[in-house]
């Protein structure tokens, strides 16, 4: 069964909403990684107003895509250790 696009939207729009309130910064404030911290939570955030954007627009497919792509940056700087996350539930892969 093909998945519903408005369903996946949503679901991903509340993904990225929730990893972003989830991660926490770890980098000592005023070093190189604490600016690398800024700019990834500053795409993920970038993109979850882009997806909003285009959601009102009735855009629903470029929603998606930067839904997912938010979520991305913030799961990449979960991965190298900018952020602190939950390592049980469905926020962010292992």
């Amino acid at each position: 069964m093909p998945a519903d696009l408005a369903e996946k939207t949503d679901r991903y729009e509340a993904l990225l909403a929730e990893a972003l309130a989830a991660a926490e910064p770890v980098a000592p404030e005023g070093t190189p990684l604490a600016d690398a911290t800024d700019e990834y939570e500053e795409m993920a955030r970038s993109y979850l107003e882009d997806g909003r954007h285009f959601r009102e627009h009735d855009d629903p497919v470029n929603a998606l895509a930067a839904f997912s792509y938010g979520h991305a940056w913030l799961d990449a700087g979960a991965r190298i250790g900018l952020f602190d996350v939950p390592t049980e539930g469905h926020l962010f892969t292992e």
